[in-house]
């Protein structure tokens, strides 16, 4: 493992966010109120919904799809930011519910569809997008790794499974000229992103690096671009 993390230490969190009496029922950030529903990876745990939804190159007037949604920022200020469609998903079924409420509580449901899916599963073939959008959960864990509560795919990926079925999938749904972007964090394992990109036949473009100072650590947030070879 490359990082300081460590699963126990991550997963201390997640069991606040499932069980914590303090947890409030919303919170502030990007300068709006949202919700929060118990049981979804809550977007201030670290600067990384933040700092990327700050990041991210919305396609104006274009279609956006964000891979899990989690409490629905990205995908509700992509709408609010000018998409004129996002389709937002997440393995979470709380999760699904959160982001309903928040494009519903900022007055873009019109424009925001949200579906369970395991990655791309509940997609239709013909669905597009200008723009494909993953906050990954960065926190490398070997393939046996249990995920034991719905929170822990927010946070680790066995193996970089998730990552190489993201972007194994992608084309099937990209649209012509649209893009594919991940972000991540320097605590990633990006030697190992690297080579799940070189055997799917892309290369991995750095596009914007953010530092923040947190609670225990300076960490550096990384919105990447996936190209064709």
């Amino acid at each position: 493992m490359t990082f300081e993390e460590t699963p126990e230490t991550v997963a201390e969190a997640l069991r606040h966010a499932l069980v914590g009496d303090d947890l409030p029922d919303s919170f502030t950030l990007l300068g709006r109120e949202w919700s929060l529903h118990r049981g979804v990876f809550p977007s201030t745990l670290s600067a990384a919904t933040e700092v990327l939804a700050s990041l991210v190159p919305y396609p104006s007037g274009g279609s956006f799809l964000e891979v899990g949604c989690g409490t629905g920022v990205i995908a509700v200020t992509a709408a609010l930011t000018g998409c004129a469609s996002v389709t937002a998903l997440d393995i979470n079924d709380k999760a699904v519910a959160n982001t309903v409420a928040n494009a519903e509580r900022h007055g873009v449901s019109d424009r925001v569809r949200v579906l369970h899916s395991d990655m791309y599963t509940a997609l239709e073939p013909v669905d597009r997008f200008d723009t494909i959008f993953w906050n990954v959960p960065w926190t490398y864990v070997e393939d046996d790794f249990v995920l034991s509560t719905d929170l822990h795919s927010a946070v680790f990926d066995p193996g970089y499974q998730g990552q190489a079925r993201y972007i194994a999938g992608a084309h099937k749904h990209l649209a012509d000229g649209g893009r594919l972007l991940l972000g991540t964090a320097d605590l990633g394992d990006h030697e190992r992103l690297d080579a799940i990109a070189e055997e799917a036949g892309v290369r991995v473009e750095l596009l914007r690096r953010v530092r923040r100072i947190e609670e225990v650590r300076v960490m550096e947030y990384h919105l990447l671009e996936l190209h064709a070879r």
